[in-house]
């Protein structure tokens, strides 16, 4: 049995945990915060609860992997909830569309009412993603990389000078359909003009696959991972930073930690779940990385009853112009009337949050009862770190990220920063990906 010390207690180092727990590992998780959870965790007041992270939709079968591979399935812990509509958009012009996830035939026919054609221009996209996602699925996404040695196929796409901005203006002439393309990317804090072209594969896994949430909301997804951890007999630190890493004859030795070195063995190892510029012998192999900086945040509590025409608003609903404007609309409020939401502003803002939403007609103004304003200084001070990641900056970024393996022989990365693209599907294969590098005990 090797020890195996697990640095962060977001998503990424729980998922880690528990994977590597279950091989038969004695783990160490190490969580600066009094809990685990990171951005899963929900932000609660006055009896209102928002999800505390930008992304809370999900891929179904990552998550269902991660608890049959350490556990009871998925289904015996968590209420998955597949979103008929995974958002929808209302545009400048007045115009607006619902992207419906799983099928084909549902968005052809959803374009189809923005304009005559339209329909197929994007499902005609959206198709042109299917040997991308093959190609990278195999030898990137669900399977341990080496840069050095990749099949040609999948290194002619990693290695492209094609961005996504470009891939858009040749291929979707409605610059509405370029907004809805984009918008997952600039919801991850990145300018397209600095985003690989194949990572609009989104859009093909949204069409195939759909989009999922978890009822309740993310922290649900925390608290049945934390239960997990003991069940799996995990050692959990908390309220502990892990300072840096202890190397001996370019190995690591130990975790120094601010309550004391934890050694690892003759035949430990550590996975670094936190952004690694966070660890100084980590640090120069990331120096050409930034973050990804979360956008502000405005949690909203609002008594009812709410007028019609905003109570059958979609899960996530996206108002585009300068700033952009991301409604998401199911947090939890304390009476069966009321309505929790989270406000994103991406752009410019240069009044309070609720006179731009009711300038797009969405005028809550009235019914809000209590608030959480947060900026993207304090919500990477609360978390410890960006869950959105490493921001895309050209086609090198891919090989500039660590993960799964690092430069060090037994220190591995997994979470938001060992990831091409923000979320729980990424951060939860970056899980996989290191589990089966460690491989059992």
């Amino acid at each position: 049995m090797a020890r195996v010390v697990v640095i962060g207690g977001g998503y990424g180092g729980l998922a880690t945990s528990v994977r590597l727990a279950k091989l038969g590992h004695s783990v160490t998780l190490v969580e600066s915060a009094d809990a685990p959870g990171g951005a899963l965790r929900p932000v609660e007041l006055d009896g209102f609860s928002w999800d505390g992270s930008a992304h809370a939709t999900l891929l179904p079968a990552v998550l269902r992997d991660l608890f049959r591979k350490s556990g009871r399935p998925a289904e015996r812990e968590l209420e998955l909830e597949p979103l008929d509509v995974i958002r929808e958009h209302r545009f400048e012009d007045g115009t607006r569309v619902r992207l419906p996830g799983g099928s084909r035939a549902a968005q052809l026919a959803a374009f189809d009412e923005l304009g005559p054609g339209l329909g197929q221009h994007w499902v005609d996209h959206v198709a042109a993603y299917a040997d991308d996602w093959e190609v990278l699925r195999k030898h990137y996404l669900e399977n341990p990389w080496n840069p050095a040695a990749l099949p040609r196929e999948a290194a002619a796409r990693l290695d492209s000078r094609e961005m996504l901005a470009r891939r858009l203006r040749r291929t979707l002439k409605d610059e509405r359909l370029r907004l809805v393309a984009g918008h997952p990317f600039v919801a991850g804090g990145h300018h397209l003009r600095d985003v690989p072209a194949w990572s609009g594969l989104t859009a093909y896994l949204e069409q195939r696959f759909g989009a999922w949430r978890v009822v309740g909301g993310t922290g649900e997804i925390a608290a049945a991972l934390t239960k997990r951890l003991a069940t799996r007999r995990v050692e959990t630190l908390t309220s502990t930073s892990a300072v840096d890493l202890v190397l001996r004859d370019g190995r690591a030795a130990a975790v120094a930690t601010t309550a004391g070195e934890i050694d690892l063995g003759p035949d430990g190892a550590v996975v670094c779940a936190i952004d690694p510029r966070r660890l100084p012998a980590l640090h120069d192999h990331v120096r050409r990385t930034l973050p990804a900086l979360p956008p502000p945040m405005f949690h909203l509590g609002l008594a009812g009853p709410l007028p019609d025409h905003l109570t059958d608003l979609p899960a996530e609903l996206v108002l585009h112009g300068d700033p952009t404007l991301v409604v998401r609309t199911r947090g939890r409020a304390p009476t069966a009337d009321g309505a929790a939401w989270t406000v994103h502003s991406y752009g410019t803002l240069l009044e309070d949050i609720l006179l731009a939403l009711a300038r797009h007609r969405i005028d809550v103004r009235d019914h809000v009862v209590t608030r959480v304003d947060l900026g993207a200084a304090e919500l990477v001070g609360r978390w410890g770190g960006s869950p959105l990641g490493v921001l895309w900056a050209g086609r090198r970024t891919v090989r500039q990220r660590l993960g799964p393996h690092t430069p060090i022989e037994n220190v591995y990365a997994a979470g938001a920063h060992a990831t091409p693209g923000a979320g729980l599907p990424y951060v939860g294969l970056s899980a996989a990906l290191v589990a089966q590098v460690i491989g059992p005990a």
